[in-house]
């Protein structure tokens, strides 16, 4: 694959991911409310969504998916609810720093890889961002699997990049609020964040 078209991906690319949406709000969210060390987890589940997604816009598969609207509203309804159920305990929950017991031990490794995940795959918009931006920079006439590895491969780093910087950002704005002495704000805008994402995930 040529480094120009490589280039353009990233560069479209980066753009996408850093514009505010639903996996961004939810690293800003955990990045206040538990630190980003520990926001890694939903990285990681987050990461392997959008190469899912990714794969199967490059596969055709999305298109088929696109035309099912009862698939993409059970997902959407599934990762909605669990983010409802997630904002609920973190609007009730103690007040305590992202490094504190409370807030380390509140959501397991495991309850954070499937909150990337589900909520990377029953993101609409980010299939049809896939859709209709990965075929593009195919090249029918050559190999298909060198060309989406390299591709997967720029998204995943892009991907996790922005995803970095959303995290950090939510960790400084705790920092700052805990400084104030206002440290009970952090789950309520947390809470808020998770809120808005089942929102939108549900009436996007």
């Amino acid at each position: 694959m040529d480094t120009t078209r490589l280039l353009a991906f990233s560069g479209s690319f980066f753009l996408i991911a850093m514009s505010p949406g639903l996996c961004m709000t939810l690293a800003m969210s955990l990045g206040i409310r538990i630190g980003v060390r520990r926001t890694l987890w939903m990285m990681l589940g987050e990461v392997v969504g959008i190469a899912l997604v990714g794969s199967c816009a490059m596969l055709g598969v999305a298109a088929v998916l696109l035309g099912s609207p009862t698939l993409f509203t059970i997902f959407k309804l599934a990762g909605a609810t669990y983010l409802v159920w997630t904002a609920v305990h973190a609007w009730r929950a103690a007040v305590s720093t992202v490094d504190g017991p409370t807030a380390s031990g509140e959501l397991s490794a495991l309850n954070l890889t499937t909150q990337g995940f589900v909520t990377a795959v029953a993101n609409p918009k980010a299939w049809a961002f896939m859709v209709a931006l990965l075929p593009p920079f195919l090249v029918l006439d050559q190999p298909l699997a060198p060309q989406m590895a390299s591709l997967l491969g720029l998204m995943v780093v892009i991907e996790f990049t922005a995803l970095m910087i959303y995290a950090q950002g939510g960790r400084s704005l705790s920092d700052w609020l805990v400084r104030r002495g206002r440290g009970h704000w952090l789950n309520r805008i947390s809470a808020a964040l998770m809120f808005g994402v089942a929102g939108w995930l549900v009436w996007g």
